[in-house]
């Protein structure tokens, strides 16, 4: 390239000095050079009017104009780089139509959204499970055709751990989870998948858990009554019939505590037990479960410690709020050594709300922590056959708390007891009023 640029300035020289030569065997070399300088702008000037109106109507099959010298490297040049872009343009183009085919093909709706949420692009399965017509709806906020305030707030978020779960606007009757993802300049992938059948299974497993522990609890109740009956009769009965008596009613009770739980669990998620966002003193709350942790007790002698450093009200259901706090309390004392020590502490902070359980029992490996919360699930079955634990409380403290927009947080080690701290966002907690003086 150098060379070649040494070869055309010394040609432009010896063209200029030519016609300065000329000019001075007339005896005028000025104006041999000008005349020289006037061709070559001349030149130029015409090749670069070429160029201009090349590159103003260029095309796919479009030539370059034919030259000599520099300008017929530059449009030689330039040609190359035109079919190399176009080439390229084409191999993007055929990967984008590829793209769009495949995902054309998926039976979850993906969309494409920029950062204020002005639709860009979708395949066809979210127009079936959206509703989004093709011909109008480009360019339009998707919280515009999506009109749910849940879908609103979480798109507005920008927390995308967990999907959300919303009913089509388009067809009511199909259950959808959106997943956003973030992506470019804040633009947003949104995936919709069909999850009705998921929704139905576990809309039927609760409904089946539901209706069975209603069904079970009369006769429950009935046989629960006649053992109640003989035992207080026990010195009525043969001997060897008490012990049996005894266990037949011991474990009557836990299937009267399992179903009460199920019960509680199965409102709890299927709504039909609403919360009802009343003010919840916690101070006094957390007290009379203490009193009665004081009781369940009893021998084991445990030492409490309550500490309330906040004394706000929570905006939250008191009677779900009673159930998760006692759940976590008495847990505490049912797995708790004799004579431990069982911390109660309700405090805030910028976050919001935390209520802990601290406890110096025997603790729980870490790798079962994240399983705790599933039903029935036990860290240690051989434990629950002397506590009488049902294997649900977990559960409904998990559920409890989403219900308050609040999340359970576990911590434990085998050796170093555990500790159960609930977590409730800041917004639910509301100032005190004062009571007017009589």
């Amino acid at each position: 390239m150098q060379h070649n640029w040494s070869r055309y300035l010394r040609i432009i020289v010896s063209g200029l000095a030519a016609t300065t030569l000329i000019g001075l065997y007339f005896g005028q070399p000025l104006y041999g050079l000008t005349a020289g300088l006037i061709f070559y702008l001349w030149w130029t000037l015409l090749q670069a009017k070429r160029l201009y109106q090349w590159l103003a109507n260029t095309g796919a099959n479009d030539e370059a104009p034919q030259s000599v010298g520099l300008w017929g490297e530059i449009f030689d040049n330039l040609h190359k780089l035109n079919q190399n872009h176009l080439k390229t343009q084409d191999r993007l183009r055929a990967q984008i139509n590829r793209v769009q085919e495949s995902t054309n093909a998926m039976r979850d709706g993906v969309i494409m959204t920029d950062a204020k949420g002005a639709m860009e692009w979708w395949n066809g399965s979210a127009e079936y499970l959206l509703g989004f017509r093709r011909n109008t709806d480009r360019g339009q906020y998707i919280h515009n055709l999506i009109r749910m305030p849940a879908f609103k707030a979480y798109f507005d978020s920008r927390n995308y751990r967990e999907p959300l779960e919303i009913h089509s606007p388009a067809k009511p009757h199909i259950h959808l989870q959106i997943q956003i993802s973030l992506f470019g300049d804040d633009d947003r992938l949104i995936v919709a998948k069909d999850v009705t059948r998921l929704y139905q299974l576990e809309q039927m497993r609760r409904d089946f858990v539901g209706n069975v522990s209603h069904e079970m609890r009369t006769p429950l109740t009935v046989i629960s009554g006649y053992l109640e009956t003989l035992v207080d009769n026990a010195d009525d009965l043969p001997p060897k019939w008490r012990r049996a008596i005894n266990t037949m009613s011991a474990q009557s009770s836990r299937m009267e505590a399992l179903i009460t739980d199920l019960i509680l669990l199965s409102r709890i998620e299927t709504g039909e037990q609403t919360v009802h966002d009343s003010l919840t003193d916690v101070n006094q709350l957390v007290e009379q479960i203490c009193r009665d942790a004081r009781v369940l007790s009893g021998e084991k002698q445990h030492e409490f410690s309550i500490s309330i450093n906040d004394h706000r009200l929570l905006k939250g259901d008191e009677s779900q709020l009673r159930s998760a706090f006692s759940n976590l309390i008495f847990n505490a004392v049912k797995y708790t050594p004799a004579r431990g020590h069982i911390t109660v502490t309700w405090s805030t902070n910028r976050e919001g709300a935390h209520l802990s359980v601290k406890d110096t029992g025997i603790g729980v490996d870490p790798v079962h922590i994240p399983r705790l919360t599933e039903r029935f699930y036990r860290a240690d079955p051989s434990r629950h056959k002397d506590t009488g634990g049902t294997g649900l409380g977990l559960a409904i403290v998990k559920h409890v708390l989403l219900n308050h927009d609040g999340k359970l947080e576990i911590r434990s080690r085998i050796g170093d007891g555990s500790e159960f701290i609930c977590h409730f966002p800041r917004e639910r907690l509301v100032e005190r009023v004062p009571e007017k003086a009589e």
